[in-house]
């Protein structure tokens, strides 16, 4: 079952490695007696579908997560294994799909309009004016 990250992308299931083991949480007995827990594994490094500068903005936006060039995410929050299955799939896609997407562009500061400006000014009269108005009157 192959894995498409993007259009433009898709992880062959040849490069994904997959490993079970018993997971913790909910299930009663039966959590002592499955592997529901999965642990998804993709080689960065070594995949045939990256470009060269994909795999440099993986690893730059990736860089802490990465172990040997190997991105791992784990899924244990149903008790079937096939949900996690299906929940450790999505959460590599969303990550890869996230590391690769573009920057988003730079903000450009603008000033304020001039109506804004007066109408800032406005309302700090008039909310000047009514606090002058809660003093209490002078003695004159």
């Amino acid at each position: 079952m192959d894995l498409e990250v993007s259009p433009g992308l898709t992880i062959p299931a040849s490069e994904l490695g997959w490993r079970f083991s018993r997971s913790s949480g909910p299930g009663g007995q039966h959590v002592n007696t499955s592997d529901s827990r999965v642990e998804l594994s993709w080689n960065a490094a070594d995949s045939a579908v990256l470009s060269d500068d994909q795999r440099l903005m993986l690893f730059t936006r990736l860089g802490p997560r990465l172990i040997a060039g190997v991105i791992t995410v784990t899924a244990s929050e149903q008790r079937s294994q096939l949900r996690n299955r299906e929940i450790a799939l999505a959460k590599l896609s969303r990550l890869v799909a996230e590391a690769l997407a573009p920057e988003a562009a730079a903000r450009r500061a603008s000033k304020p309009t001039r109506s804004s400006k007066r109408r800032h000014r406005v309302t700090k009269e008039h909310r000047s004016a009514t606090k002058q108005q809660r003093k209490r009157p002078s003695a004159e």
